[in-house]
């Protein structure tokens, strides 16, 4: 990480927090670098969220130090039964070491597609003066599109839209238009993750 700092010398209203989440099991890597100020878990998850172009559509989960944390309403609803420590009342302050050393963690999104993504906070910086956050300043690739069936589902999807002779390019084109394996925009990511959650989009049902 550059330009980082013991957390200890920064006043916390100049906290500026970095994280690098990355998909889990597709290679090449899919993976974005955010800052933030202090912000509760839920409000980390919207922004992991734009940053992949997800839709928030499903349940999420972190997992840190052999805890789970997760909005309870949704997670200990009878249904899924996940004991978790709230994420809506937890800051990423409260749960990264004291002295601002590294900390990895597992971020779910979406348990039947089940994406899991490795979170790295690498370190706390000085908010820079004049700037806004969040920010995404660095990343690769385009994420995996909403409710496409997991990595396994994804594969076959990235297969299908390479190849207009596939018997289902055109099926999936029509699904949700021309997809891009390698593009991603930083700037672009940013103005999304100040914007925040989109409205979803239209859905066919279509599903895999």
């Amino acid at each position: 990480m550059k330009n980082s700092e013991s957390i200890e010398p920064i006043p916390a209203p100049q906290r500026i927090y970095q994280f690098k989440v990355s998909l889990i099991g597709i290679t090449p890597l899919i993976w974005r670098r955010i800052q933030t100020r202090d912000c509760a878990l839920d409000r980390l998850h919207q922004y992991i969220q734009v940053a992949f172009d997800w839709w928030t559509y499903h349940l999420y989960r972190f997992e840190i130090d052999k805890k789970t944390y997760g909005d309870p309403s949704l997670l200990q609803d009878g249904f899924n039964d996940i004991e978790c420590d709230d994420a809506l009342r937890t800051r990423v302050s409260r749960i990264i070491p004291r002295d601002g050393s590294r900390l990895q963690f597992l971020y779910i999104y979406d348990f039947g597609d089940n994406w899991r993504h490795e979170v790295l906070f690498e370190g706390c910086l000085r908010a820079r003066p004049g700037e806004r956050y969040p920010l995404c300043i660095e990343g690769a690739r385009a994420c995996a599109p909403e409710d496409v069936g997991g990595v396994r589902g994804y594969y076959e999807y990235i297969e299908a839209m390479a190849d207009p002779s596939h018997k289902q390019h055109a099926e999936w084109l029509g699904w949700r238009g021309p997809f891009d394996p390698e593009k991603f925009d930083a700037e672009a990511t940013t103005k999304k993750m100040r914007r925040g959650i989109p409205k979803p989009k239209e859905d066919d049902g279509f599903s895999f």
